[in-house]
């Protein structure tokens, strides 16, 4: 996963100054022995293996919090992946919503982690059960009151929501297992009081959930707190970065195994070195390592790979399986490889070796030719879908650009997407309104071809009527949250799809958004329904959905009014 996630979204505020960087021979010695060291810790804690009875029952855990968890919270794959290396395979992360990404394919992404929430705002709207009802889960990990703390709310208030929500979990589960975390401290800019904060709160965490734990449902601590710094382990001094998403698994981990029957390992032997680590370069920049395998006293079970780009810091750019790894060359790089086993314990690094492209002819500077005009099929109130002449190309056309601008004249052609065929369905679109569509073709390095002649499409009328209205969550300098955000059928028919549009006022920036598919143009969203979700609507029913932006500091003004179009 990368360092600088993405989807990473932002609770609140810009981020900090970022730490002076450290220079010279010794200092850069010191940061890669620094951080060998911290990812050697990362892998000391590891299992046997959990009883064969889980096989049958999957537990059930729910990680709940805020985007620390959800956006995209990548200490969840981290986390998953540690697990079925150890043998707990019979996980399920579950929660209403998804979380891919994170550089990790195939892992259970399922949480309760929603961007820009409070613990008192979940207990005070009673926002759980409805999710609890949903997944059941057998344990929780919540990590929340990162927003609370921001929002200046006395440690008392968050420990009564704390213990609100502990009970609605029981009230699903009586036998619910919930670790706590003390959070993970935070340091933005414009938040004076939030590292003091934080500091109390945890330290009231540990009285609070020995009162609340019982027997039955057990309330157990986890210190995400100490050896967690924002500096080096945060991306703006609020959410993790790769670091701290690390160091935010490795505490959890031996907490939940405890609870899921798992034991600490006796091995503490590393696996030998890898030898005859080379590299090899292609014309496309892809570059490609092969070693000898390592040997263990138990088992080796994957390699670590590090790359150091341009003279930089050695850094953790993958982990295998096997005995070979590819990437993409991205100026001087130098690559070394160790070795690790079932109990985490790590071989030593490799020499470095150096990764060097081979001669090779001349770029491709041709463009394709120009495609044929689009020709427009199966258009419904909402979709339509263009097909066109395939363009040529000296070497090959590897997709198309498709274009679209509103009217049957004048406006500005725009990108709505891509694709590597000769067709294209465009979906979204606003009942009983004309569009324009031009298409251009694109090689392998970038070439593009002329734009086609534009086809004009008129989309059908859709029916049904709706009502759009905006609700503001919290508020706070420098951003805010509005949900739910509410649409509703106002008309005797169901409807097939929605569009809200509404003003962001002068200076505010959308942030993030959830339940629909959300677009910007200047000032000017257009939020519209997700198919398969909440798009289609019954007569006289209503769905929800929701976003963050930021504004000025000292602005408290957020938007009113809001239209909508049905179909």
């Amino acid at each position: 996963m990368s360092r600088h996630h993405p989807l990473r979204s932002a609770l609140h505020g810009p981020p900090p100054a970022p730490a002076p960087r450290t220079t010279g021979r010794t200092a850069r010695g010191r940061r890669i022995l620094s951080a060998l060291c911290a990812l050697a810790a990362v892998a000391a804690i590891a299992i046997a293996g959990p009883p064969a009875a889980h096989a049958a029952a999957p537990v059930r855990v729910m990680p709940l919090g805020d985007s620390i968890t959800g956006g995209p919270g990548c200490w969840r794959a981290v986390l998953w992946d540690r697990l079925q290396r150890n043998g707990f395979t019979s996980v399920d992360f579950v929660g209403t919503l998804p979380g891919g990404g994170c550089g990790l394919n195939g892992w259970d992404g399922d949480n309760e982690g929603h961007g820009g929430f409070k613990a008192t705002g979940i207990a005070d709207q009673n926002q759980l059960p409805g999710w609890l009802a949903a997944t059941h889960p057998d344990v929780v990990l919540m990590h929340l009151g990162t927003n609370d703390i921001w929002s200046n709310l006395p440690t008392a208030t968050i420990l009564t929501a704390y213990g609100k929500l502990v009970d609605q979990m029981r009230a699903d589960n009586p036998g619910i297992k919930v670790l706590v975390a003390q959070i993970i401290p935070m340091t933005p800019s414009g938040c004076s009081w939030c590292p003091a904060g934080v500091s109390a709160l945890n330290a009231a965490i540990p009285a609070w959930a020995a009162g609340k734990s019982t027997a039955q449902s057990p309330v157990t601590v986890v210190d995400q707190f100490s050896g967690f710094d924002t500096a080096v382990d945060t991306s703006d001094g609020v959410h993790p970065d790769d670091s701290g998403f690390q160091k935010m698994s490795d505490r959890w981990y031996p907490a939940l195994i405890q609870l899921l029957g798992g034991t600490t390992p006796a091995d503490t032997t590393p696996p030998s070195v890898p030898t005859g680590l080379s590299a090899s370069v292609n014309c496309s920049l892809a570059v490609t390592l092969n070693w000898a395998a390592a040997t263990d006293n138990v088992a080796v079970t994957g390699y670590d790979v590090f790359r150091s780009t341009n003279g930089s810091t050695f850094a953790l750019v993958g982990t295998t399986t096997a005995t070979s790894f590819t990437g993409t060359l991205n100026g001087l790089a130098q690559y070394a490889v160790r070795a690790r086993d079932a109990a985490g314990n790590t071989s030593a690094l490799t020499a470095a070796v150096n990764a060097v492209p081979p001669p090779c002819p001349p770029p491709d500077t041709q463009a394709p030719t120009t495609p044929g005009t689009p020709t427009a099929s199966g258009t419904s109130a909402t979709a339509t879908t263009l097909t066109w002449a395939a363009a040529t190309d000296n070497i090959g056309v590897t997709g198309y650009d498709v274009y679209r601008a509103p009217g049957a004249s004048g406006g500005t052609f725009t990108s709505v997407g891509t694709s590597a065929t000769t067709s294209f369905t465009n979906t979204g679109l606003t009942a009983a309104t004309t569009y324009r569509y031009q298409v251009r073709a694109r090689d392998a390095v970038g070439n593009l071809s002329a734009f086609s002649p534009a086809v004009t499409v008129t989309t059908a009328s859709g029916g049904g009527s709706c009502a759009a209205a905006l609700t503001l969550q919290t508020g706070w300098s420098g951003g805010y949250v509005m949900q739910p955000n509410t649409v509703t059928n106002t008309g005797t028919t169901g409807i097939s799809g929605w569009t809200v549009t509404f003003t962001l006022p002068a200076g505010h920036t959308l942030t993030g958004s959830w339940n629909a598919t959300v677009t910007v143009s200047g000032q000017t969203v257009t939020a519209r329904g997700v198919a398969g979700q909440n798009a289609a609507v019954p007569a006289g029913a209503g769905t929800t959905w929701g976003f963050q932006a930021s504004r000025p500091s000292g602005d408290t003004t957020v938007p009113t009014a809001a239209a909508c179009t049905a179909g």
